[in-house]
This record gives structure tokens, C-alpha cells and sequence, in this order.
């Protein structure tokens, strides 16, 4: 089910009357069965992988935390992430694996004869299985308790909101929101409300219209002139973001409405100076997670600049494939390894480039943004295409300035309205980064009025319903 279609306005108008109209184990026995039909409605057959999960690790939790010994708790530790990571492995990557080796032999002169499944991928299996395994990490690093109650660990693992693409939220963040009911509270409603709307609007209007462009762009990159391709990937910067980011906002804001409380998953990332700002801003659930439970085990930064070179490549590149079983995601995630370990080389003899330039502050702020948006859309590039011949048509042929002019823009009434689009979503945001009106101006009534009858009408005037999923539910 995804939240754009009918039958999510009919599940939501059915759910919600039901959620606070009950207390206790009876509402979350609501939102567990709630969160098993809006996953189980694209495909019923995964829901048992959940299932599995979930029950493994929740006795796995309580038997770690009865285990006195290292090696015992360690090797319940093991357990739990073999299951997790097998599940993983198998359904997201058999496929990408089996084609490579083949490929592989096929490079040598052999010709193998190779029969194997195609295996489908679940929706959202790497959100919800970093989501089970960061509990059971934790509980074995004695962060937190295990969970006592089965009801309350299922609901964890397969809440609705952001069951499918997150953001994946840590035990230690979520599970004591569970511990009480939380009651209709207006201004919540209205505040989540607000959060919806706007994430609708990012999807629909903006990511949603942006898409028809971008994927002629990168179906056959040979057949347009360089600036209908630097404009496409411009777009696909905007689309993945909005997007994205889009889901997030959805999901904040009904879990919000339903007293939860999820840590954000964006800020403004295409306003960042660098890329550890980058990384603090964009997918934030998930670099904190690669952060805490990957490249700080690995040593960080604590063993010198050749073991943190290191171990910022390693994270990125399973960063990478994390995304998906395919060398073009791997090499996005090399890209931002190398960018995290350019920025250390070279951004302190930058910086001081530009003091001896006497570059005014604002100037080298935008220089700062300018390049760290280049250089990820270079990445987006990799990320987008099928194919790295996809994604070196599209580079060489904006490189070579081919039709580089207004007159060769194709589809320019699309094009102009993406561009008025992308100006609408910076305005609000370079606003609310100098102005804070989020925050202040929604405490006015009748500013919060107008505001959702604003993003209302340009939603329904601008807005692009029939795209269907978002981009991460491939993820």
C-alpha cells in the first residue's frame, strides 16, 4: 500500500477512528494488525519474513539479556544477524551476485549455461531488517533492555508509517513511546497535519513532475543535446530528494498525529559546505546507523588518516549496496568515500585558498554549497542509470556542450515548470533556514491556515498522481 492511492485514504479513514477510540494492548494489537495489512496489500506472501524476524530476535533479545558469559551473548549476537543479514542477502542480492558471476565467466571466453530463480525483492527489507538488528545490537551492548513484551516488540518492527522506507528508527528512541497511550491532542494533529501536506507536496507536485523528464533522459542519454541532459540530471537531484524526503515527512506526520515522535531524516542537505555536512543531512537514519553500527566498530577516526580512509570507503561502499544489488550503486557509494576522503586531504588548503583570496564570507559559503551539490549530482548520475554506459553517455554527453542553448530545450513548458517547481521548494527552504517560520509563524492560526490552503491547492493544481511509488520502496 502507498500512501498516494485510494485505498490508503480508506485504510487512514478506517484506522484512525479505531486508534483512539482504543487504549491499551487493544490499540497496538490495532496498529500490529493495521501494519501487517498495509504491508501485506503489495505482496502477503513477505509478510512471514517479518514475522520470522521479528520473533528471532525478540527471544534472542531476552535470552542475550539472561546470558551472563561474552561468548554466550555473542554468539546470540551471531545468530541474530546471520538470520537478518540471510534474509537480506538472499532476496535483495542472490540475483545481482548469480548475474555477475556469470558475466564474470563470460569475460573469460566460457559460456556458462546458468538457470536460476529471479528472486523478487520484498518492499522496505533494509528498513525494517537495520531496524530489528540495531535492537538486538544494542541490547547486546547493554544500551538498553530487552523488550519484555511481544506486542509492543512486533509494533516496533512493523510499524506502519515507516515500515517500507523509513526512517529507521533506533529501539532505544522508539520503544518506550509505546509504553503508554497517547491521547487526541489537537495541536499534534494540526502540526502533523501541516507535515503531510508538505510532504505530499514534495512528492506529487514536485518529484512526481519531474519524473517523466528525468526518465526520458536516462533511458536513451544518446538522443538529447547536452542541456536537456545537464537539466535531467539537475531534475533527478530534485526528484530523489523530494521524493524521498517526501516519505519521510508523510510518515513523521502521522506518526505524529498518532503521538509518536520520529528524529528527522532530512535537513536541507543540498545546503551543505561538505560532505560530513552532506551526511548530516541527507538519509540521516541511516548514516547515523552506518555510523554507529559499522564505521565507529571499525575504529572511525581513532587509528590515524590511513585507517580512517579506510574505513570511510568501507562504509560508503556497503552504504552502496545497501541501496541496491547493482555495481552503480557500489560505485555512488566509492564516489562518496572518495569525496570524504578528498574533503579531509584537501578542504583545510581550500579553505585557506579562499582567505588569501579574501573571499567574503558569502562567497565562500556558496563556493562551499556550489561544488558539494556539483559533485553529488555527479554521484546521482552512477545512482539514476542502469548501466555505467548509461551513466557515461549522460557525462560525456554534457561534457562536450553539444546543443548547449535555450533553443535546443526539449519539452520546454515541462521544463519551465519543474524549474518554477524547484524555485517554490528552495524559497520555503532558504526561508525557513533564515527565518525559522515553521516554527514561528505556524503558532499563528490563520498563518497556518492560508499555508495548508496554499500547499492544498498546488497539490491539486500542480500535482502528478499517476506515478505511483516512491523511489525508496525499491530499497
Amino acid at each position: 500500500m502507498i500512501f498516494n492511492s485510494l485505498t490508503f485514504l480508506a485504510f487512514i479513514a478506517i484506522f484512525l477512528p479505531l486508534y483512539f477510540a482504543l487504549k491499551g494492548k487493544a490499540r497496538l494489537l490495532l496498529s500490529l494488525t493495521a501494519s501487517y495489512i498495509f504491508y501485506g496489500w503489495w505482496d502477503w506472501r513477505f509478510l512471514s519474513l517479518i514475522a520470522i524476524s521479528t520473533l528471532v530476535d525478540y527471544y534472542l533479545g531476552l535470552s542475550m539479556e539472561r546470558e551472563n558469559e561474552e561468548k554466550g551473548r555473542r554468539k546470540l549476537l551471531i545468530i541474530s544477524m546471520v538470520l537478518n543479514l540471510g534474509f537480506l542477502g538472499f532476496f535483495k542480492y542472490f540475483n545481482f551476485f548469480t548475474d555477475s558471476f556469470v558475466s564474470m565467466l563470460q569475460g573469460f571466453g566460457m559460456n556458462p549455461s546458468v538457470h536460476t530463480l529471479k528472486i523478487i525483492l520484498p518492499v522496505g527489507i533494509s528498513f525494517y531488517t537495520f531496524q530489528s538488528m540495531s535492537y538486538t545490537i544494542d541490547v547486546y551492548r547493554k544500551h538498553i533492555q530487552a523488550e519484555k513484551s511481544l506486542l509492543r516488540f512486533s509494533t516496533f518492527v512493523a510499524f506502519w508509517p515507516q515500515l517500507v522506507a523509513g526512517p529507521i528508527v533506533r529501539a532505544a528512541d522508539f520503544l518506550p513511546q509505546f509504553q503508554k497511550d497517547h491521547d487526541f491532542n489537537w495541536d499534534r494533529i494540526v502540526s502533523g497535519t501541516g507535515r503531510i501536506l508538505w510532504g505530499f507536496f514534495k512528492k506529487c507536485v514536485v518529484a512526481d513532475s519531474l519524473a517523466p523528464f528525468v526518465d526520458q533522459i536516462f533511458a536513451e542519454p544518446n538522443g538529447f543535446a547536452s542541456v536537456n541532459l545537464l537539466i535531467g540530471v539537475i531534475f533527478y537531484s530534485f526528484q530523489i530528494y523530494c521524493d524521498f524526503s517526501g516519505y519521510s515527512d508523510i510518515a513523521i506526520g502521522f506518526a505524529r498525529i498518532l503521538g509518536y515522535d520520529f528524529n528527522e531524516n532530512f535537513r536541507k542537505p543540498y545546503f551543505s559546505q561538505n560532505f560530513s555536512e552532506f551526511w548530516s543531512r541527507w538519509h540521516i537514519s541511516l548514516s547515523s546507523w552506518l555510523r554507529d553500527y559499522l564505521y565507529i566498530p571499525l575504529g572511525g577516526n581513532r587509528a590515524g588518516k590511513l585507517a580512517t580512509y579506510k574505513n570511510n570507503m568501507l562504509t560508503m561502499l556497503l552504504g552502496g549496496l545497501w541501496h541496491g544489488a547493482n555495481w552503480t550503486f557500489v560505485f555512488w557509494g566509492f564516489l562518496h568515500g572518495m569525496y570524504l576522503i578528498g574533503q579531509r586531504q584537501l578542504g583545510k588548503p581550500f579553505g585557506s585558498m579562499m582567505n588569501g583570496l579574501r573571499f567574503p564570507k558569502g562567497l565562500k559559503i556558496g563556493v562551499n554549497i556550489a561544488l558539494t551539490y556539483f559533485f553529488t549530482c555527479l554521484a546521482w548520475v552512477f545512482f539514476r542509470s542502469p548501466n555505467f554506459a548509461t551513466a557515461m553517455d549522460v557525462i560525456t554527453g554534457i561534457a562536450d556542450l553539444e546543443g548547449f542553448g535555450f533553443v535546443n530545450v526539449m519539452n520546454k513548458f515541462t521544463v519551465m515548470k519543474g524549474v518554477l517547481l524547484i524555485g517554490i521548494l528552495l524559497v520555503i527552504e532558504v526561508s525557513d533556514l533564515r527565518m525559522r517560520w515553521n516554527s514561528l509563524a505556524f503558532r499563528n492560526p490563520l498563518f497556518r491556515i492560508a499555508a495548508y490552503a496554499v500547499l492544498l491547492l498546488l497539490i491539486a493544481f500542480f500535482g502528478s498522481f499517476g506515478s505511483g511509488a516512491f523511489i525508496y520502496f525499491q530499497f
